[in-house]
């Protein structure tokens, strides 16, 4: 072959190759991101009083006091949530979801529960996204939302004789239980008691219980799960090791080996479904209308709820929908994780699809402060069904049938209309 033909059949090949790639790149569909609604859980905070009191009756010794109050959103808490708040807001702004600058109105909406470490929470975030712009945070008055204090009403509360039952039946034997989680509560002893002798607690067998109130209960695993709550946190506080554990936790893996015990406490709890769907059907149903009707209230595209892991914890058990993080066990709910719903449209044949996962930080990242980059990016899980594809921005299920799975375990008897018109 000559030189001419040789040039002529490489020009040809070129060709050919462009038309190839351009009918591939063609055939990619084109999304665009439309509206985000996102259930968030506070950040780092010291134990509860509550909690407080369990550990030190479980232990026979004082726990640790915290520079805040407890129950309370601490400054590292805050630092952390604001770094995952500035990474949203850049993401969403690469996205086309939001705009450079100040948000306008119809941006976004935040609510969030009345506690101070919910409303604290919600700040951080939108002073990381949006700083400087004053975004409002809304909550309701008084000290109950609907949405996210169920138990405190009428509507949504539980019939304590059908939670009984429910804990009852998915206990099963609570005794095997128990001893499966063995290593787990032998590795909290490990670290919080000064002797088998005063500890005694821990060998106790676990009993199902209710309170004056009608809530039902594990006593024994409640305060084991309380426990090795209360270290997760004081490590991501990043409390010096000498008051995390009285120096006995130095390495993240020994909290990840007590966190199972938080997972057995959710699965009797409020991953039971009798509870969740009393106490979470009204807040899932608002979120499912929120992302997938564009009429939907509030008018915004980002929806941000700021609430707690029980309520992230119901909502998912509805939705049939569960992770397992790196570093974490099984359903676990880290301080700033937070479960979010994306909704997304094919440009060309304009179908709407859903992406939904959870994401959080790491253990250690959460300790150290890092702010969240390529380099270190949020620990995530998606959800999918059998009619969803994977795609260059996630996992996209069709909208419809995606809204129809996750509500397929609504109490709609226990769903009132919610009002975003909060002071």
């Amino acid at each position: 072959m000559n030189i001419a033909r040789r040039r002529a059949a490489a020009r040809l090949f070129i060709a050919c190759a462009l038309g190839l790639w351009a009918s591939h790149t063609a055939a990619q569909p084109d999304y665009q991101l439309e509206k985000v609604v996102e259930l968030s859980r506070h950040g780092v905070r010291p134990p509860t009083s509550g909690n407080r009191k369990e550990a030190e009756a479980a232990t026979q010794r004082s726990w640790p006091l915290w520079t805040t109050r407890d129950g309370e959103l601490t400054g590292h808490g805050y630092a952390a949530v604001v770094n995952k708040g500035r990474w949203e807001g850049e993401h969403y702004r690469q996205l086309g979801l939001l705009t450079a600058g100040c948000p306008q109105p119809q941006a976004i909406y935040v609510r969030a529960s009345p506690l101070q470490r919910t409303r604290a929470t919600a700040e951080a975030l939108v002073d990381g996204a949006f700083p400087g712009c004053g975004v409002a945070v809304h909550q309701v008055a008084g000290e109950n939302d609907p949405l996210f204090q169920t138990e405190a009403f009428a509507l949504t509360a539980t019939d304590p004789a059908r939670q009984l039952a429910a804990v009852t039946a998915q206990a099963g034997d609570l005794a095997a239980r128990q001893q499966s989680l063995r290593p787990a509560i032998q590795a909290l002893r490990q670290a919080v008691c000064v002797s088998d002798a005063r500890c005694a607690f821990f060998d106790q067998p676990w009993q199902i219980r209710q309170s004056k109130s009608g809530s039902t209960y594990i006593a024994g695993l409640s305060a084991l799960a309380s426990m090795a709550e209360t270290l997760r946190l004081g490590w991501s506080e990043n409390l010096p090791f000498s008051q995390l554990a009285w120096g006995n936790i130095t390495r993240s893996a020994q909290i990840t080996a007590i966190l199972p015990l938080l997972t057995a406490n959710y699965d009797l709890s409020n991953d039971v479904l009798y509870t969740a769907q009393k106490r979470a059907s009204i807040l899932l149903d608002a979120m499912l209308k929120a992302v997938a009707q564009d009429d939907a209230a509030p008018d915004a595209r980002w929806l941000l709820l700021v609430a707690h892991d029980t309520n992230i914890a119901m909502v998912r058990t509805l939705m049939g929908f569960s992770w397992t993080l790196p570093g974490y066990a099984r359903g676990n709910i880290p301080p700033g994780g937070s479960l979010v719903l994306e909704r997304w449209r094919d440009t060309t044949s304009g179908q709407r699809f859903l992406r939904l996962y959870f994401q959080a930080q790491s253990l250690n990242d959460l300790r150290r402060l890092q702010p969240i980059d390529a380099a270190h990016p949020l620990l995530r899980e998606e959800w999918r069904q059998a009619d969803c594809r994977l795609t260059s921005v996630g996992t996209l299920c069709p909208l419809r049938t995606a809204v129809q799975t996750l509500g397929r375990h609504l109490d709609r008897r226990a769903i009132a209309p919610v009002s975003y018109a909060v002071p």
